[in-house]
């Protein structure tokens, strides 16, 4: 079998990370990297020296017979770059967010669609071991039902200008809540506040309904003394915590609830039972996220079949980052989203 042949346009701050992945993959021949900036591209090839490197994607599209294009620039151009990419044809593979609107997003799930080509979002935690860990043990039943979850990604930096801080860092969290719950929301309710750049909302509280019933909170900021990346699940029976600051032991389980009589007509609060079990960290063998995402896109490919985190997938994130932004613009109005 021979091997897919990739171009990848962008080598700024994520861009090595996944450059060392490609290069790596021994199902993948790098070919060419795209990036407008001249001393990227001398980084680059001061790194990698045997592979081309061009500064605009009319070349990169043109010059090179490619089967796949990885996206690794700044949000506001993956949707142009992304729909020439598929209207060649071409794989592609797109960092999140999709692109910055919902319209955008649909219209590159409907190319690709057309075309037969296969549309990879980065929602880099969906192949994450611990993640992965969690949405089995979800679905064994032994957390319960899960009532609510919240997660907070918070650090001083990287401060962005091309978007907001929900737009930059939440994308991660959205996609592992609709990951884990297998549900999209049906409205949302936020509130930001923009205190370095003007109408770019540094830190933004969003909180997600879900029809089940059930809830999600979501806290970002680039203005936080604490650099935090931790998940909160509760549910039925156990509660859940994943710190992914931690080197090794990640998840802690509680064997913490509140019982309630299941027949019990009229009971009183003296009726609920609380209940305090232990605690344990199940250990959970770790791979690099990075390079179970870019060998599953590889994968998909040559394959011909739908990634985890499909075009689709990405389409119902954007859809909940643009709700959340038109809650923040109406001072926190609940916004609908379609199904």
């Amino acid at each position: 079998m021979s091997r897919l042949a990739v171009g990848m346009v962008g080598f700024g701050y994520w861009g090595p990370n996944i450059v060392r992945n490609l290069v790596n993959n021994e199902k993948i021949d790098f070919q060419v990297l795209c990036d407008a900036s001249q001393a990227n591209q001398e980084k680059f090839s001061n790194l990698y020296p045997d592979i081309a490197v061009c500064g605009d994607t009319d070349a990169l599209l043109n010059e090179y017979e490619l089967d796949a294009v990885v996206i690794a620039t700044p949000a506001p151009t993956h949707y142009r770059i992304a729909k020439d990419v598929l209207d060649r044809g071409i794989h592609c593979f797109v960092e999140k967010p999709l692109t910055l609107r919902a319209c955008e997003a649909q219209e590159l799930v409907e190319l690709a669609d057309e075309k037969g080509c296969v549309l990879q979002v980065g929602h880099l935690m969906e192949y994450h071991s611990a993640i992965n860990w969690i949405k089995d043990y979800i679905a064994s039943g032994e957390l319960g039902e899960v009532l609510y979850l919240y997660m907070q990604r918070l650090n001083l930096g990287k401060v962005r200008t091309e978007e907001n801080a929900f737009w930059s860092l939440a994308p991660h969290d959205v996609s592992i809540a609709l990951y884990l719950l297998g549900e999209a929301p049906d409205r949302v309710a936020a509130h930001g506040a923009a205190y370095l750049n003007e109408g770019i909302e540094d830190v933004v509280f969003a909180n997600l309904h879900f029809e089940s019933g059930k809830m999600v909170n979501i806290h970002v900021s680039w203005l936080d003394p604490h650099k935090t990346r931790k998940l909160t699940i509760v549910g039925t029976k156990k509660m859940l915590v994943f710190d992914d600051m931690e080197p090794s032991e990640k998840i802690w389980i509680y064997d913490k609830g509140v019982a309630i009589p299941e027949v019990s007509p009229g009971y009183s609060q003296a009726s609920l039972n609380l209940r305090f079990g232990g605690v344990e960290s199940p250990y959970v063998p770790l791979k690099e996220p990075l390079a179970l995402e870019i060998d599953h896109f590889a994968d998909c490919c040559i394959a011909g079949t739908q990634p985890i985190s499909d075009g689709r997938d990405g389409l119902r994130v954007v859809q909940v980052l643009e709700a959340v932004e038109t809650s923040i613009n109406n001072e926190g109005a609940m916004v609908a989203i379609d199904a």
